[in-house]
């Protein structure tokens, strides 16, 4: 069994087909699926489509990209449902900052605030964090340290290949590893995977986005899981079943599902 730990289920291109998205993936051994909270407006689709499948679980959370919208109240609403396993994606993404040097400033202290406001909640309620970290990782690091997010543990989503974050497999996070590690042009990211003990690692699609080689251009689905999973025990030199189990139970320890 494969688990898919971030996928956007609840995203408009999967409107029309899921009961089809979800079939293809169960066939190909995805068992189970986590929507990562990014877009607040989007929380209570993802809560009903946990409600709706028994494979579906959800996380409470704002992107870095929608800080404008963060508001704790509407993520309590929904943290203490028995499907939601985590907090986040929250972090920091530094990638597409304002060029006025005012602006760029103030939202990376806004970000920076709403993603500490994401681990205080984590924290308080004792769920794992989905975090995200673009062009960011010696800031995110040191915040996760000072606000001692190792009390819940969590996991690196997308993990861009820094080996400033490394370390974090000692303080209680996993490392989400998707469709990036098949890109021809992701030789960091593949020189750097044999660093992370085994049973950090957790598999995931990120989908709609980032599909992995050789279906890019297309839709990403869950059902490529299995794609990641190879590629990673290609890199590995082990083999695929067992880069399934180990992932499976690295993901169900870490969301208890």
């Amino acid at each position: 069994m494969i688990i898919d730990s971030h996928i956007h289920l609840d995203h408009k291109r999967f409107d029309e087909d899921i009961e089809i998205v979800i079939k293809e993936a169960k066939q190909c051994g995805v068992e189970r699926f986590i929507i990562p909270g990014a877009d607040i407006d989007d929380l209570p689709k993802a809560v009903k489509l946990s409600e709706k499948y028994d494979e579906i679980y959800f996380s409470v959370g704002c992107h870095p990209y929608d800080i404008d919208k963060y508001d704790q109240q509407k993520l309590l609403k929904y943290i203490t449902h028995d499907k939601c396993v985590a907090v986040g994606e929250c972090g920091l993404d530094y990638y597409r900052l304002p060029k006025d040097e005012t602006k760029k400033a103030q939202n990376i202290q806004t970000q920076k605030q709403v993603f500490v406001s994401q681990i205080n909640l984590a924290k308080k309620f004792k769920k794992p964090l989905i975090v995200h970290i673009r062009d960011a990782s010696s800031d995110a690091r040191d915040i996760l340290l000072e606000q001692k997010a190792s009390d819940v543990g969590g996991v690196l989503h997308c993990y861009n290949a820094s080996p400033t974050l490394l370390d974090m497999a000692d303080h209680n996070f996993y490392f989400g590893i998707g469709g990036v590690i098949t890109f021809k042009n992701a030789k960091d990211l593949a020189n750097i995977l044999p660093q992370i003990p085994k049973e950090k690692l957790m598999i995931e699609t990120d989908a709609p986005y980032l599909t992995p080689h050789p279906h890019r251009g297309e839709r990403n689905e869950p059902k490529y899981c299995v794609q990641i999973a190879q590629k990673i025990a290609d890199i590995l030199g082990g083999q695929m079943r067992q880069i399934q189990e180990i992932t499976t139970k690295n993901t169900r320890e870490l969301f208890d599902i």
